[in-house]
């Protein structure tokens, strides 16, 4: 039976790529938008997920996928770039009194050379969390067979 654990960690600006708010983004509408088509080709269906992820920093701790319940190959999800391999681990975002299902996205660093991995931070997809800003405390549950949590 799978068992969930669970982190502390606090809401952090990312490089604002993923939803496609950064201005020099290469992607005027976000990564997620455009890669959500094809993780939904290939079984993974998010339209129930913001289109831009969460970035969740769980400092002192750092994380490894183990087994992800979703790990797609050599997606060539836009033409120019190299085709990346993407992990998902279930997870459960919890913010005070809410708490929704989502998914760890995991783009793996080997794949994306245009990406710098911080083992210390989690990007989250889950649906719109209202009232949610920078410098929030969260709590991400996750399944120990898919992610391992340690401290650094």
């Amino acid at each position: 039976m799978a068992q969930w654990k669970s982190v502390a960690g606090i809401i952090v600006q990312g490089h604002q790529v993923a939803s496609g708010k950064a201005k020099d983004s290469p992607y005027p509408d976000g990564s997620i938008p455009l890669q959500m088509p094809f993780f939904r080709e290939l079984g993974l269906d998010l339209s129930q997920c913001f289109p831009g992820t969460l970035n969740v920093a769980i400092t002192p701790h750092k994380f490894k996928m183990l087994r992800p319940s979703h790990i797609f190959e050599k997606v060539e999800w836009i033409a120019g770039f190299n085709a990346e391999t993407f992990s998902f681990a279930e997870c459960k975002l919890v913010f005070g009194e809410i708490s929704m299902r989502g998914y760890v996205h995991y783009p793996h660093p080997e794949t994306k050379t245009q990406h710098f991995h911080n083992d210390q931070l989690l990007e989250v997809l889950c649906p719109f969390v209202e009232g949610i800003r920078y410098g929030d405390k969260v709590r991400l549950e996750y399944l120990q067979e898919q992610i391992d949590v340690s401290e650094q």
